[in-house]
């Protein structure tokens, strides 16, 4: 039996890159996939704009509306906004936090019913600026630094009830946001080779390795794992700069 058998799943920011290969690989191990997002998916697609408060409640409402069960949650929708603290407008701050943390957790508050009836997995997406930042990115480094934080407290005061929580912390991936920043370069080709230059593997991320370890956190094969933020960068992290 495929390992998703008979489960209901929700990704949220399922149209393209690391939301939609996760989408897909629950898919094909047999889940039953909801997509929440603006845009369409390949799959069963709630619409919804998290930048609105009000849109995890109705999300959530759908699913046991349409379901009766929920056994993976997949928080994935996400923002990012450049700008220094003195840069930035108080309202590119706002929605980062809106979409990145507050959506998730009013996503898991909304969810929990159905996932402690199921023993329910939740996965995070995360990111290693949540670990460190890159320039001019405060607001979305505080905000993955949340959900790090976020990710240990619901697994800790869930886990009695039976539900996992769990986060990846993605580095570089090509998602196609990423490919349509490097694409603006004046040589895109050579800032590619840059870019995968600071990775001990010397390459960047396919947005299907990171769904292989989200699907894996999400499974049975995990079932002792939770409270973790699991990082996915090509070593990115380990690896210190020239002296």
């Amino acid at each position: 039996m495929s390992r998703f058998e008979g489960k209901t799943a929700l990704v949220t920011g399922a149209s393209s890159g690391m939301g939609a290969a996760t989408a897909a690989l629950l898919a094909e191990g047999g889940a039953r996939v909801f997509c929440a997002q603006r845009g369409s998916s390949d799959h069963e697609d709630i619409t919804a704009d998290f930048a609105d408060p009000t849109a995890p409640q109705a999300v959530m409402e759908q699913v046991k509306s349409l379901a009766g069960r929920l056994d993976i949650l997949i928080n994935n929708a996400g923002v990012m906004r450049e700008g220094t603290v003195e840069e930035s407008p108080e309202a590119d701050w706002h929605l980062q936090i809106q979409v990145n943390l507050t959506a998730p957790f009013l996503l898991m508050r909304h969810a929990m019913t159905l996932l402690k009836v199921s023993g329910g997995a939740i996965v995070n997406v995360g990111s290693i600026e949540g670990l460190g930042n890159n320039p001019r990115h405060p607001a979305y480094g505080a905000s993955k630094a949340g959900l790090h934080g976020l990710t240990r407290a619901v697994a800790v005061d869930h886990g009695p009830e039976g539900v996992r929580c769990n986060a990846v912390a993605p580095g570089w991936i090509d998602t196609p946001l990423n490919e349509d920043f490097i694409e603006s370069m004046p040589d895109p080709n050579a800032f590619r080779a840059e870019i995968g230059g600071i990775h001990p593997i010397r390459r960047t991320g396919a947005p299907e390795e990171v769904a292989q370890l989200i699907c894996w956190l999400a499974s049975d094969d995990a079932s002792f794992v939770t409270g973790q933020v699991w990082t996915i960068d090509g070593g990115r992290m380990a690896q210190l700069s020239l002296p």
